[in-house]
């Protein structure tokens, strides 16, 4: 006898999920299917919609195999659940994926495999906190160091969508006491900050032997503090045709992403 096709569970539920409120609900195909793959065991709660049924077959079978509840769901009970439409017809409620604290030691490693850092001071829009954390990992960057800045953005509902899965895939890391930290770091890495003016090309600064770079983005009304920017080593500004003062910040990342990860000489 044929065995079964794996059932897929759709009893509505007579009252709300209880979801704890310090949970990740994390939405979309590409980010929950990168979840999956980086670190299921966080994964509490599955919910998805009749479009997604063949697609997450296999992860029911993770979530039945580790006890834990999974479901179909109409679309608007994703939209009340996540508390937006943005949902794709996926939900996964998950722990929050640890921050750590950054730790001096730490950098001294990662300098010595050749690694640099992409750092953020004060940029407090989510939306672009996940554009470049999906910019990192589709060019290998791991580590993300993010300033104590008071409006510095970290890892949301709204930065894991818009990243597509690369908050699975890039280490955040907290400095705290931001500018005493970057005067640290400089013993393992060099500290390149960016602001318009007349600031150095990228490619000059990346092509000097030595440290790995650590490269500093600033919120977009302000740029970087002045206390930043002194404990800078270089500071490089993308040159433009002048038309447009400056790039969104997840545009300037991205391109400066792009000459942090091609190989050097």
């Amino acid at each position: 006898m044929a065995r079964a096709p794996f059932p897929h569970k759709k009893q509505p539920p007579k009252r709300p999920d209880p979801i704890r409120p310090d949970s990740d609900k994390v939405a979309g195909w590409p980010a929950v299917k990168a979840l999956f793959a980086h670190d299921p065991a966080r994964i509490e709660r599955l919910f998805y919609d009749e479009r997604m049924k063949e697609a997450v077959t296999e992860m029911c079978k993770a979530m039945a195999a580790a006890h834990k509840p999974y479901r179909m769901a109409p679309a608007e009970e994703l939209t009340r659940i996540l508390g937006s439409p943005l949902h794709g017809g996926i939900l996964a409620v998950s722990r929050p994926k640890p921050i750590r604290v950054f730790d001096p030691a730490d950098a001294h490693l990662w300098a010595k495999e050749g690694k640099s850092l992409l750092v953020l001071d004060g940029v407090g829009n989510p939306h672009n906190l996940g554009a470049i954390a999906r910019t990192m990992a589709f060019f290998g960057l791991e580590r993300l160091l993010l300033s104590d800045h008071p409006g510095q953005a970290g890892p949301s509902e709204a930065s894991l969508r818009v990243s597509e899965g690369g908050l699975e895939w890039v280490e955040v890391i907290q400095a705290k006491k931001f500018v005493a930290a970057l005067k640290r770091l400089r013993d393992s890495h060099r500290i390149v900050g960016t602001a318009l003016g007349s600031g150095k090309p990228m490619a000059e600064v990346l092509n000097r032997p030595g440290k790995p770079v650590a490269l500093i983005l600033g919120n977009e009304e302000d740029g970087l503090p002045p206390a930043t920017l002194a404990a800078c080593d270089d500071i490089v500004t993308l040159p433009g045709s002048g038309r447009i003062q400056s790039l969104n910040v997840a545009a300037t990342a991205a391109i400066l992403i792009h000459e942090l990860a091609k190989p050097r000489r």
